[in-house]
């Protein structure tokens, strides 16, 4: 027997439900918590079911730990829409309060009547890229909101401040020539020293130690 195991995902848990994928009749309900040791069991409690596939509900969001790991395993996975399985839980039972087991039970539902929900692949190394390519962005991206916040400190510093590109060199050799008089002064260039620090930091793409 084919079946179809919907999973709602919650912080602390996860609720299963198993259909027949055929018949969409409901045989069996289960609970995890989620965690290693809760993956773990719910992985044994499914090779129950030899000939199985799954769906997640908001398999891009708090479903996407489990979803992308039975995915890497060679498990067959759909992404269910919150929306959808929502839907499908009015539909069925007329009641739209939320429900650990009813939820897993729609989710089930509603991937065996759509056929066109978007498959959970396994990550491979373009996944890899894209994760990198984020990380230098926002390396970029809080590079440039430093070298700002420095371009500030130094025109509270120096008359008319820094013109042109600042660079962390460039700003190294302006702030060894401030000499500041009064508190909130030696306090403008001590700041200015330390997101020059984060500039440097950041352009090397190493975390402060």
């Amino acid at each position: 027997m084919k079946v179809l195991i919907g999973v709602d995902p919650h912080k602390a848990s996860l609720a299963v439900a198993v259909i027949d994928e055929a018949t969409g009749e409901f045989l069996e309900r289960a609970s995890f918590p989620q965690d290693r040791a809760g993956l773990r069991a719910l992985e044994r409690w499914a090779k129950h079911f030899p000939e199985r596939r799954w769906a997640v509900e908001n398999a891009g969001g708090l479903g996407r730990y489990l979803a992308v790991r039975l995915a890497d395993s060679g498990e067959s996975v759909v992404d269910v829409p919150p929306k959808l399985s929502a839907k499908v839980r009015v539909l069925s039972t007329g009641n739209a309060r939320k429900n650990d087991g009813v939820d897993a039970l729609a989710t089930a539902l509603a991937a065996s009547r759509n056929g066109r929900l978007t498959a959970v692949i396994a990550e491979d190394s373009s996944e890899v890229l894209r994760l990198l390519s984020e990380r230098r962005e926002d390396l970029v991206a809080e590079r440039t909101r430093a070298l700002n916040r420095l371009h500030g400190l130094l025109r509270d510093l120096l008359p008319g401040g820094v013109a042109g590109k600042l660079s962390a060199e460039r700003a190294a050799r302006i702030l060894r020539g401030i000499r500041p008089k009064g508190a909130s002064a030696r306090l403008r260039r001590r700041l200015a020293s330390e997101v020059l620090l984060d500039v440097r930091t950041l352009e090397t793409g190493r975390s402060p130690t």
